[in-house]
């Protein structure tokens, strides 16, 4: 290889820190950190912007470390997740919460703290760590190559990561259920009955069941829904979404088609076409939350594209599936036997969509 020079040497200067940029970049690791040790709590219970000094005692960090947490919350200002803040009369650098902090604050009705670590738990990044040899074997996703079974078995056997991850889950449909009610209330019109398939520990299907008030169902798997106490309004019911769901005039699936394979999917819809209960005066629906790529406001946010590829990376690592765009869940529906659909782009990356009979 010739030796570089003039624009070709900086090319390559900027090329080489792009890669570096990809391997030492770890916002979610920095991310993880800052939640682990309660920083985000520490500066909402102080209510005021916090100093590195202020941040080490709060906190109980070895004073040692100061300047470890200057560097840690540096990389989190750079990654937008706190803020820093000039004080006086001491001229010292605070650091305060924005939105994105908001949200790792524990008693923030919409904390997303329990997906952070779910999602960076180490028993999900060994999987990240197989891709290269599940890509040359036969097995289905890299959970089974790290653990010789799928996710969904690994959960019912292990309740701590089991709980992690429903814990993660009912994280998500706080804000989604607080959007969904607000946003999309006339999608329940006319509803008096709903089953929430794969609706975990209920959290979503209660706010909606007391927003509209609704009979709500949430259908799980058994170890899932095991003893989880219902309401006047609410149930739970344990089952196998493949063989049958409980009747309803709507059924409703947040973010569980993903999971599944197109062939895998339309059995699921298919089930939940012959649970709808449709009259002549009232038409049963699918109510349905998951991404569809390139539908969100602004087609061209770059945030909204690289997180829609890197979850469809998950999903792909997780369950073998992927993310779909508008023309592939309208093939899913029409193959299901449904006549018709309508999308709602209002859930930031994700969709709400409305499929009928």
């Amino acid at each position: 290889m010739d030796c570089p020079t003039g624009e070709h040497t900086r090319e390559l200067l900027k090329a080489q820190a792009h890669v570096w940029n990809s391997v030492f970049n770890l916002t979610g690791m920095f991310l993880k950190c800052a939640v682990q040790l309660n920083i985000p709590d520490a500066i909402h219970k102080r209510g005021q912007p916090m100093t590195v000094s202020e941040l080490v005692a709060a906190l109980q960090i070895q004073p040692t470390k100061s300047g470890c947490v200057h560097r840690l919350m540096r990389v989190l200002v750079h990654s937008g997740f706190f803020e820093e803040r000039r004080l006086e009369p001491s001229d010292q650098i605070g650091y305060a919460l924005n939105h994105a902090s908001e949200l790792l604050v524990k008693d923030s009705p919409f904390n997303s703290a329990a997906m952070v670590l779910a999602m960076l738990d180490p028993r999900v990044m060994k999987a990240y760590d197989c891709l290269s040899a599940w890509f040359l074997n036969n097995d289905r996703t890299t959970f089974e190559t790290a653990y010789g079974m799928k996710v969904w078995e690994y959960t019912a056997q292990d309740p701590k990561f089991n709980q992690l991850f429903n814990d993660a889950m009912a994280s998500d449909s706080r804000l989604l259920a607080t959007v969904v009610i607000n946003e999309c209330a006339g999608v329940f019109e006319g509803i008096n009955s709903l089953v929430d398939v794969g609706g975990g520990t209920g959290l979503m299907a209660k706010a909606i069941a007391d927003a509209f008030t609704l009979e709500c169902t949430v259908f799980d798997l058994p170890h899932v829904v095991a003893d989880l106490p219902g309401s006047n309004n609410m149930k739970y019911v344990g089952g196998d979404m493949f063989k049958g769901i409980p009747p309803a005039d709507a059924i409703m699936l947040k973010m569980v088609l993903h999971d599944w394979n197109d062939e895998e999917c339309i059995k699921i819809l298919k089930q939940c076409k012959s649970a709808i209960s449709s009259t002549k005066d009232k038409v049963g629906k699918v109510i349905i939350v998951e991404t569809v790529m390139k539908n969100h406001d602004n087609a061209k946010d770059e945030k909204f594209m690289e997180l829609e590829l890197a979850v469809d990376i998950a999903m792909m690592m997780a369950h073998a599936p992927r993310e779909r765009n508008e023309k592939e869940w309208a093939k899913l529906f029409f193959d299901a036997g449904f006549g018709g659909y309508k999308m709602y782009p209002v859930l930031g990356f994700r969709s709400l969509i409305e499929v009928y009979p």
